[in-house]
């Protein structure tokens, strides 16, 4: 469809989520049902507690994950497992992942976001098991940002990419890397312009917000995540990059589901659940851009072409119309409040 036509519905390849938090227990059924309606497939992130660092956990994860989305009549839907990258996974697990199935290992430095405190302390101690992941062509999913205090909130995307991302890179030039969640001007130009194999998955929420959205009438705490939003320059170079046709950008939701009392607390977690309406969300931020001609290929096409999996073949299809998703969803014993709960959206999934 020519980008500047807004037809009342549209159809796309089935979509695949390429960064998800579903968590685990009770918690399963109420977030795991709301991806498996729009996506046939979601890469799970590996932050539980504990982290899933082995093999043998991450497929009875999954195990867990396949009986919530079948309990709710999604029978296909397919977990995709990832590791957790620590300063001690063992090389040969990831030679006993690569044959499992499993598809990515990801890294996230120490103390970066929720759950990340066994994470990496020095990636010198990683590159046994990087060189081995480089060899299998296990790609690393990469949390990008500096940890270091003395570093600008803000600033921590653009400073990971000078001191750790490109000297990665250089040590390492066959491993394919996915930025996570990307949120800056800076990360855009790097992937962009980068040699090897590169790419970045890029969020819905911060596709349509930046940090003005967590102050706006008081703070916010549901627009709080990590990577935190940027300014308004930085949101623009997401929306560039992910409606401008590239394969090195596709969608990844990070949806991140939280009590809400974890939330609307003196410490909130950081996190945005947007699974309840994923794909309504980037239609938004797509129809904005006039460009609703490219959200097929960034969140059905480039994605699995860059992990060497199979494109879907079927297909969903949005409608124009008006709906106002619930402000909370039961969450095992307590609630969750979705990102746009409560708001009106113009796009639904028929």
């Amino acid at each position: 469809m020519p980008a500047h036509y807004a037809p009342q519905t549209f159809s796309i390849t089935r979509p695949d989520d390429w960064h998800l938090h579903v968590r685990d227990g009770a918690a399963l059924h109420t977030v795991v049902p709301h991806t498996a309606a729009q996506f046939a497939r979601a890469l799970i992130m590996p932050n539980l507690k504990p982290p899933v660092t082995s093999t043998a956990q991450a497929l009875a994860y999954r195990d867990r994950i396949h009986a919530a989305a079948a309990a709710a009549g999604h029978s296909t839907f397919e977990p995709l497992m990832t590791l957790y990258l620590t300063d001690h996974l063992p090389a040969d697990e990831i030679l006993r992942a690569k044959e499992a199935g499993i598809v990515g290992v990801k890294l996230y430095p120490a103390g970066a976001t929720t759950n990340s405190d066994a994470g990496v302390t020095d990636m010198r101690k990683t590159y046994a098991t990087l060189e081995a992941m480089q060899r299998t062509g296990m790609p690393l999913l990469v949390h990008g940002e500096a940890t270091s205090p003395d570093i600008d909130l803000f600033d921590r995307e653009a400073v990971f990419i000078d001191t750790q991302l490109i000297p990665l890179r250089r040590d390492f030039p066959a491993l394919k890397v996915v930025f996570e969640h990307i949120t800056t001007r800076e990360a855009v130009q790097y992937v962009q312009s980068a040699q090897g194999a590169i790419a970045a998955s890029i969020t819905a929420h911060h596709l349509l917000y930046n940090r003005n959205a967590i102050f706006t009438g008081g703070i916010r705490p549901h627009y709080y995540c990590l990577p935190v939003l940027k300014r308004e320059i930085h949101r623009q170079a997401l929306v560039d990059a992910a409606t401008g046709g590239s394969p090195r950008f596709f969608l990844g939701t990070d949806s991140a589901p939280h009590a809400t009392q974890l939330k609307e607390h003196a410490s909130g977690c950081a996190g945005c659940y947007t699974a309840h309406a994923a794909i309504e969300l980037y239609a938004s931020a797509f129809e904005a851009a006039q460009a609703l001609d490219k959200l097929e290929a960034f969140a059905s096409f480039h994605g699995p072409d860059f992990y060497g999996l199979p494109r879907n073949t079927g297909q969903i299809t949005l409608r124009r119309e008006s709906w106002t998703p619930p402000q909370s969803y039961p969450f095992a014993d307590t609630t969750l409040k979705p990102l746009a709960g409560g708001e009106v959206l113009h796009w639904r999934m028929a």
